[in-house]
């Protein structure tokens, strides 16, 4: 299954995406210990920038997804209820067929991610389980 990794610039554009990890693995960086566990594999790995909440607007994301016959995606990250929830509408209309690991996702509040997982479910028709339960056949996971 590909893996393709679309990461906020958070205003600081860079085009090096070994670059940006450096960064985000540095001793001082916030959330390095998440970092680690999810970190690229940037040999195997697809990798771009994002400038705004959807990892559609502003990337080759569709063309990527193109070229690699992908029709289903999953959906895995933080800011659910902006940057997943925003990505999965944008998949949506894209008629891409959606999965949302709940156990994978998250936000600054539990009540948040619900409302996500809630609106990815019911507006999307989104099969939304733990990781463990969801079945992905020929997927791409999309990390927004």
């Amino acid at each position: 299954m590909p893996v393709i990794y679309v990461n906020d610039t958070a205003g600081k554009w860079e085009s090096d995406p070994r670059a940006y990890l450096e960064r985000c693995l540095a001793t001082q960086a916030r959330g390095r210990d998440i970092v680690r566990l999810i970190e690229p594999d940037l040999d195997r790995d697809y990798f771009m920038f994002k400038p705004k909440h959807s990892a559609f607007f502003g990337t080759p994301l569709e063309s990527l997804l193109s070229n690699l016959a992908v029709r289903r995606l999953v959906l895995t990250g933080i800011t659910a209820h902006q940057c997943v929830l925003f990505t999965a509408m944008d998949a949506h209309v894209r008629e891409y067929q959606l999965l949302v690991p709940a156990d994978c996702i998250g936000s600054s509040s539990r009540a948040e991610t619900r409302h996500a997982l809630f609106i990815a479910e019911r507006a999307l028709g989104a099969p939304v389980a733990d990781s463990a339960r969801l079945r992905f056949g020929r997927a791409a996971g999309v990390k927004a």
